[in-house]
């Protein structure tokens, strides 16, 4: 195994050769030299500007989709690049990051005003707090689960329990004053 964390330059070569490592990847933002998560779960915001304005059966076909597709990717550009888990491979992060904007495109959950510039900053905030911290079972399941489905099912969780935190913060900005 080599390392996770750098790529040498055949490396990238072998990866950005496939249209599977060019996803994994997340289009390159994976390429980043440091903070390659922080980047991808950024350059997830892109294609979410389209996304949002899906009604929820489409966005949650196509979250299913893209984790599908990502699990593929992810374990190819794996096995290329001979790691496991490289921080390069960031399709994870896109999945994790539209899953905890999810609540965004609730209308039940946005006050009567819309969206606030605020609210998906927070859901980048969530979701990046809990795929570097790790609560369980993310840490259990990204020690544990290998291959393109381990690559993804840890940003998967991280982004279902931003979205729950999500939702709540939404809930509470304008619920109703009690009494």
């Amino acid at each position: 195994m080599t390392d996770r964390k750098r790529l040498t330059a055949d490396q990238r070569r072998a990866l950005l050769a496939t249209p599977a490592g060019w996803l994994a990847c997340g289009f390159g933002s994976g390429l980043t030299p440091v903070a390659q998560g922080t980047f991808g779960s950024a350059a997830a915001f892109l294609p979410w500007l389209a996304l949002r304005h899906a009604s929820v059966p489409v966005y949650l076909a196509v979250l299913v989709v893209a984790f599908v597709i990502g699990v593929a990717a992810c374990d190819a550009a794996g096995r290329r690049l001979g790691v496991d888990d490289h921080r390069s491979l960031v399709w994870d992060e896109f999945v994790g990051q539209w899953i905890a904007l999810l609540p965004l495109g609730l209308a039940a959950l946005l006050p009567a005003t819309g969206m606030a510039w605020w609210m998906p900053l927070a859901g980048f905030a969530l979701f990046r707090l809990f795929d570097v911290w790790k609560p369980w079972p993310i840490r259990w399941l990204d020690r544990r689960v290998k291959g393109g489905f381990g690559v993804m099912i840890d940003d998967v969780i991280a982004g279902v329990f931003a979205a729950l935190v999500m939702a709540a913060l939404l809930w509470g900005a304008h619920a109703p004053p009690a009494g």
